[in-house]
């Protein structure tokens, strides 16, 4: 029967095993001749590897773990394998010459006009760089390949760009999104992996935490409409237009700092916020130091946000929150507290006996350390003596007859506290 068990038991664990593999595989496209044109459409990590190869075989299942991450994260990347014997013009063309060998185009060329209208309709935001050889080619590649895996990357010439696209100067590096564009001015926009980082999002979004997590490295402020999505009462909806009205009508005057979108519910802003916010409301977010700003004025129209906007870029309107010390503090009580709440919400008797049994031991613990006996089991005690008791104590006529002499020795006798009880009783 154990025998038996443990048959079971392996076959078990061999089919999740084998079916772990097969999900994973799954992310991971095996390319053939057509790669050649489904290439120029998206962006491809490729292993190139031989059937024969050991060290292919031992990468297999951590390339299966990166097509998953990959799909997880929601990068634009696609991640395939090649085998490079049977498709040797291929992996020629992309200089394979040991395996396993892995290729990632970073940029990718827009010969044509209709080349570039295609990009466009197929993706709401992606960087092209314009121009030839230079020390911004260079940025521009280091910075693809530190975001590759977040955004889109394209080169073209200036003949290939839309007609409605005005370059002060060649060569330049411009985002598209938004039905418009930007180009990169490296004096008021820094540095150039940190500006694509900041412009690969568009200027209004629908938020949720992980986006919330992820717009923290661009440094920009969040305005965002906290809105019951299910609420259909005027007052949601005009605060929701507001802010998109805001996003698109000044993203020029606002777009290098600020982020709008709006958010369905309030239990994660209060999560950051550590207290109860209202819906419908806006509030101002900094998710690089925690900070946030309140409405100190009622939102009636765009012009009263624009100028809720302005006064915090002028410091007119007081940071709340941030990280400091005490902040910090207050952020552990206040997940210790939402912890136990959520706990006893979800299942009250789990949360008796989690928190109810450890407070139960060391209330004994510390009722026994104060009731155990201090001396050996001797408890000290008083008593109160007459005066009367302490005069029969003083020694007899007899008594001092008894007293020894020369080299006897003497026994002194203790009367406790008990004794004198005693004869306090007679």
């Amino acid at each position: 029967m154990a025998a038996g068990r443990r048959g079971a038991g392996l076959r078990l664990c061999a089919t999740v095993f084998l079916l772990d593999m097969a999900f994973c595989k799954g992310f991971v496209e095996d390319l053939d001749e057509s790669f050649k044109d489904n290439r120029k459409d998206d962006i491809w990590l490729v292993d190139f590897y031989a059937p024969w190869c050991g060290h292919c075989k031992k990468l297999e299942p951590i390339w299966n773990e990166v097509g998953l991450e990959m799909k997880s994260i929601g990068s634009p990347v696609k991640v395939g394998k090649m085998d490079a014997t049977s498709y040797s013009s291929i992996a020629s063309e992309f200089g394979v010459r040991g395996y396993p060998t892995i290729k990632l185009a970073l940029i990718r060329p827009l010969p044509s006009q209709q080349m570039f209208e295609h990009m466009q309709k197929r993706h709401r935001v992606f960087f092209v760089y314009i121009g030839g050889e230079s020390p911004l080619k260079e940025k521009y590649i280091d910075a693809a390949s530190e975001l590759i895996v977040y955004t889109y990357f394209f080169s073209a010439s200036e003949e290939v760009v839309p007609e409605y696209v005005t370059l002060k100067e060649m060569p330049a590096v411009l985002v598209f999104k938004d039905e418009t564009y930007f180009v990169y001015d490296e004096y008021e926009d820094g540095d150039l992996s940190s500006w694509i980082n900041r412009e690969r999002f568009q200027n209004y979004l629908t938020m949720d935490g992980f986006l919330l997590y992820e717009l923290g490295d661009t440094g920009k402020l969040v305005a965002l409409a906290v809105i019951d999505e299910k609420n259909t009462s005027i007052e949601h909806t005009r605060l929701k237009s507001i802010i998109q009205e805001v996003a698109r009508d000044y993203r020029d005057q606002f777009h290098r700092d600020f982020q709008f979108g709006h958010m369905d519910g309030n239990d994660y802003i209060n999560t950051l916020l550590m207290d109860e916010l209202k819906v419908p409301t806006v509030v101002v977010l900094n998710t690089s130091n925690q900070q946030y700003f309140l409405l100190d004025r009622q939102i009636k129209n765009t012009e009263d946000m624009v100028q809720f906007i302005n006064n915090i870029l002028d410091g007119t309107v007081e940071a709340q929150g941030g990280d400091s010390i005490l902040q910090r503090l207050k952020r552990i009580a206040f997940d210790a507290k939402s912890t136990i709440v959520s706990v006893f919400k979800s299942s009250p008797l789990m949360g008796c006996f989690l928190f109810g049994l450890p407070l139960g031991v060391i209330s004994i613990m510390c009722y026994g350390i104060y009731t155990a006996d201090t001396d050996g089991g001797y408890v000290e005690e008083r008593y109160e003596v007459s005066a009367s008791e302490v005069e029969s104590q003083e020694p007899t006529e007899e008594s001092k007859e008894q007293e020894p002499r020369g080299g006897d020795v003497l026994v002194p006798t203790v009367q406790g506290p008990k004794d004198v009880l005693e004869k306090k009783k007679d």
